[in-house]
């Protein structure tokens, strides 16, 4: 009996300083798992498990370990990597703007009176369905009432997608509006998203765009990458001198490595 005593009290002597020397997730975790592990019957035989589990209050819906997913952390773009989810109100917005897209008038006030009071996400979801289906005129509508609000902050990856849209639908004229749009917000643009929107314009057939955008590439105080250059030739496949010129670059920039060219046959089909 002494001996038994003499263990419980050696027992608890141990969990006490192993509690003591946790953080507090380490010990909410803990006893969670204790309390799970334990039914009713051995808890009534361990008065000081008693005390620790049931006394103490913890209990698996009153405590959880900790989490970093509520850290809080703000994301880097309002834009990326963001399910565009879209609300009732959002999914009314689309339904009518497509009905009055033909009278700007009526577009102009139903911009006003609803598509201003939407949500950011409901707003941010209603642009990138109408870049989904094409609707250029209505996307562009949208692309800056977002520019507008009071939580918009300059942002690459929305200019992106944007310009792509445009350069889909072989909007050129458009696309360098926003692109100077772009530049005015002072937006750094780094050489990969250089070679998505030129690849855009070159396999829809904007040639010239594609290489006014890439001479502003070439002016970039960024370091010059491989892969972005292998991007861009590989869209040029189509257009064999502006390929040539492009190159020519490359293998200044980047003289220990190849250009992998197609086999003439295939060159000469594309």
């Amino acid at each position: 009996m002494a001996s038994r005593t003499i263990l419980r009290s050696s027992s608890q002597s141990v969990l006490l300083k192993f509690l003591s020397g946790r953080s507090l997730a380490r010990i909410l975790s803990v006893g969670i798992n204790l309390e799970q592990n334990f039914n009713e019957n051995n808890r009534g035989k361990s008065p000081f498990l008693t005390e620790v589990l049931g006394g103490s209050g913890l209990s698996p819906q009153r405590c959880r370990p900790y989490s970093s997913s509520a850290s809080g952390i703000p994301a880097l773009s309002l834009w990326r990597g963001k399910k565009k989810i879209m609300g009732r109100e959002g999914l009314l917005v689309v339904k009518e703007l497509k009905r009055l897209k033909k009278d700007n008038e009526r577009v102009q006030k139903f911009m006003k009176t609803h598509v201003a009071r939407l949500l950011k996400s409901d707003l941010l979801a209603v642009l990138a369905e109408f870049q989904r289906q094409d609707e250029i005129f209505l996307a562009l509508k949208i692309f800056d009432a977002v520019r507008k609000e009071i939580w918009y902050k300059p942002d690459m990856f929305l200019y992106k997608d944007m310009l792509i849209t445009l350069a889909r639908n072989k909007k050129g004229e458009e696309a360098m509006q926003v692109w100077k749009d772009m530049k005015a917000e002072n937006i750094h643009v780094d050489q990969h998203t250089y070679a998505d929107i030129i690849r855009a314009f070159l396999d829809h057939g904007s040639p010239l765009e594609a290489i006014n955008l890439y001479e502003e590439m070439r002016q970039s105080p960024d370091l010059p990458l491989v892969l972005p250059y292998r991007v861009i030739l590989k869209g040029l496949l189509p257009y064999p001198l502006l390929r040539n010129k492009v190159k020519q670059d490359f293998e200044e920039l980047f003289p220990d490595i190849q250009v992998n060219d197609l086999p003439e046959e295939l060159f000469n089909e594309h």
